[in-house]
């Protein structure tokens, strides 16, 4: 188990110490991302004159916005992946089957080639009998 970190970040300009399990730059990414958060929701012009407690709501709200927007991609790409391995899954089948078709068609020519040769032999032996019947 990895050992516990503790990390003073600076969020809304207000020094906070974060504790977790994660390391020292993940915690700092972490205060970042929050405080890109209030900064984007603190250019609205209607978020400045809510109340504190609103503000906070409302940075919850929109954090949370996010979190279901990837979320949904995620889902949307899993969906993608879960397609594209069936689709790999059955191309391999088509690849096996197609091999074992060839593996056989292999084979057949292999012996339609056998029986060519035997029937050419034949003939040059019947050829053979037929010029000897004939000097006779």
């Amino acid at each position: 188990m990895a050992a516990k970190t503790d990390t003073e970040v600076i969020i809304g300009g207000r020094v906070i110490t974060l504790s977790g399990f994660e390391s020292e730059e993940y915690l700092q990414r972490v205060a970042s991302y929050l405080n890109s958060k209030l900064a984007e929701c603190s250019q609205t012009e209607g978020f400045r004159h809510q109340p504190i407690d609103m503000q906070s709501i409302l940075v919850q709200l929109n954090i949370s916005d996010d979190y279901f927007k990837a979320k949904k991609q995620i889902d949307e790409l899993q969906e993608q992946l879960d397609e594209k391995d069936k689709e790999l899954y059955d191309l391999k089948h088509e690849l096996i089957a197609a091999q074992i078709k060839q593996e056989n068609t292999e084979k057949k020519t292999d012996s339609l080639k056998s029986e060519l040769e035997e029937a050419n032999k034949k003939l040059l032996l019947l050829e053979a009998l037929q010029k000897n019947h004939d000097k006779k």
